[in-house]
């Protein structure tokens, strides 16, 4: 029995997205003239998941979001950055402090590695790139600047749009500027091949930011206080041989993302290299990952997002979402 998608309150969803933002600076303005209220717009990051999607129309304007640090206060710790930030500056500018963020490092930009909203190897320790985000001001389709979210760990009530704009690829507003929560970084880290049942692996390794399995050794990264990485490696140990490693094994370049309980399953019918993310779900495999069927209900309610938040498909045309011809 199918279910009927929910009514979206475009109204409130717009109130929310237009309420007004804290000071304005010269660059994100100057970001919000360039995208105007017309044509079609291409927000470019580090082109490092350019294709993600499907090729962006050639025709649209391509324009890059500002960069920078805004406002860094380490005993906070949140940090607002121009989502044309590269992750890497950021990382580098956060470790003088002590500290990090959950966004991968690919090579791409603050609101690039947001917009794909793909996790890194470590999502199983340090959660999905989602909840990296807190607050987001964003160029709406009208050619507004819109703000959802706010500058707090004890985020605002109301519709969660920060996490809608995450994975979005970009189709739902242009990222301007975001909040995201930073992290100390732990006193000490290892890599360790173990030699053991990946599942029971997943199970002792208490710590564990990534547990890496290609079919024929489990390589796990542990991250903390040492006398507790220790103890984690103790308990290893005592399942396996373990064996120091540098870092992890080399992705292949395709992502499948399959239910944690059927990743075995899942990898029994792949081809060629493959290494699974225990507990996650996520298998980069040479193969490029079979075409998903979305529920109906699913597909009607990405339509009506977007017909609510860019009715004239001006953001990333070319671009879809995957199994929603929109």
């Amino acid at each position: 029995m199918g279910v009927s998608p929910p009514t979206i309150d475009v109204e409130r969803a717009r109130a929310i997205r237009e309420a007004a933002a804290p000071p304005v600076s010269a660059d994100l303005a100057s970001f919000v003239a360039e995208i105007g209220p017309e044509g079609p717009v291409v927000v470019e990051g580090g082109r490092t998941r350019w294709e993600r999607g499907g090729s962006p129309d050639p025709a649209a304007r391509v324009v890059r979001a500002p960069a920078g640090i805004v406002e860094y206060v380490p005993e906070e710790m949140t940090v607002r950055v121009g989502a044309g930030t590269p992750v890497a500056d950021l990382h580098a500018a956060l470790a003088a402090h002590g500290q990090r963020t959950t966004l991968p490092e690919r090579g791409g930009t603050v609101g690039g590695a947001l917009a794909v909203g793909e996790s890194d190897i470590h999502r199983l320790g340090r959660g999905p790139v989602r909840d990296a985000v807190l607050e987001v001001r964003y160029v709406t389709a009208e050619g507004r600047l819109a703000r959802a979210g706010g500058p707090t760990v004890k985020n605002v009530t109301g519709y969660d749009l920060c996490r809608l704009l995450v994975g979005s690829l970009g189709r739902l507003g242009a990222l301007g500027e975001v909040v995201v929560r930073t992290w100390p970084v732990p006193p000490a880290e290892r890599w360790l091949a173990v030699d053991a049942d990946p599942d029971v692996v997943l199970a002792e390794a208490v710590g564990a930011t990534a547990v890496l399995w290609d079919g024929e050794k489990v390589v796990v990264h542990l991250e903390g206080h040492a006398e507790d990485l220790e103890a984690t490696v103790a308990s290893l140990r005592r399942r396996g041989g373990v064996t120091e490693v540098e870092g992890p094994p080399s992705l292949p370049p395709h992502r499948h993302s399959v239910a944690p309980a059927g990743l075995a399953a899942h990898v029994r019918g792949l081809g060629g290299r493959w290494v699974a993310e225990m507990g996650v779900g996520v298998v980069h495999a040479d193969e490029p990952a079979p075409p998903r069927r979305l529920d109906p209900t699913v597909v009607e309610l990405h339509r009506r997002l977007l017909d609510a938040l860019d009715p004239r498909r001006r953001f990333n045309p070319g671009r879809r979402l995957e199994g929603v011809e929109a």
